[in-house]
């Protein structure tokens, strides 16, 4: 077995699937529900920063992070301009984002775990693309037997459809939100995305 000298990059330096028979992914954690500070991988780097305080009340409902070796560009693009039927849509040229549901109080980001795709929000911020996947721990008590997000209680995808919606924007009366989520979609179209967000990455990097 090859030992790993240095620590690999978290966006570049870890593959994907753990599992793609299995479609099993492998996820790098930023944030977990206890942050009252936005934490974001630096993209140079590799090292997780500080990007924000978090000026309101939300809290982030679920461990959220990337996909390594994805990439939210054309193809991306693409695929929700034909599924909202907007024209002009752009990718955000990050990392897909994914938020992962488990029963367990994970206490710190800058850690990988492996978790199941099972849907995601289908998502536009000032005109770019910006698509949530939304997973399952691995072997999770309560979550890890979900294989599809209708099986998910209707509370936990209204919570962090809240999140997604308002964790940008300033609460006053009358404000037109920042953000939009046009579509809750299920795991094959979360596969989907994914493969996509791997091709533009692939386009962009390889």
């Amino acid at each position: 077995m090859k030992t790993i000298k240095y620590k690999p990059h978290p966006w570049h330096g870890i593959k994907p699937w753990s599992d793609k028979e299995n479609n099993i992914l492998n996820v790098y954690i930023e944030m977990v529900p206890d942050d009252t500070v936005k934490y974001e991988l630096d993209k140079d780097t590799g090292y997780l920063r500080v990007d924000r305080p978090q000026k309101y009340s939300n809290i982030i409902p679920a461990l959220y992070g990337l996909v390594p070796r994805t990439y939210c560009d054309k193809e991306v693009a693409s695929f929700s301009q034909k599924a909202t039927g907007r024209v002009g849509l752009e990718g955000d040229k990050d990392p897909l984002d994914i938020c992962v549901l488990t029963e367990k109080n994970v206490r710190h980001g800058n850690l990988l775990l492996e978790a199941i795709p099972i849907g995601g929000f289908r998502m536009i911020d000032k005109g770019e693309v910006d698509d949530k996947i939304i997973a399952v721990l691995k072997n999770d008590a309560v979550y890890g037997s979900i294989t599809d997000v209708d099986q998910c209680p209707e509370g936990i995808i209204n919570r962090l459809r809240h999140y997604f919606l308002t964790y940008k924007q300033i609460p006053r009366v009358g404000d037109t939100p920042i953000a939009e989520i046009t579509h809750l979609y299920g795991a094959s179209e979360a596969l989907k995305v994914i493969a996509l967000s791997e091709k533009d990455y692939g386009e962009e990097f390889d």
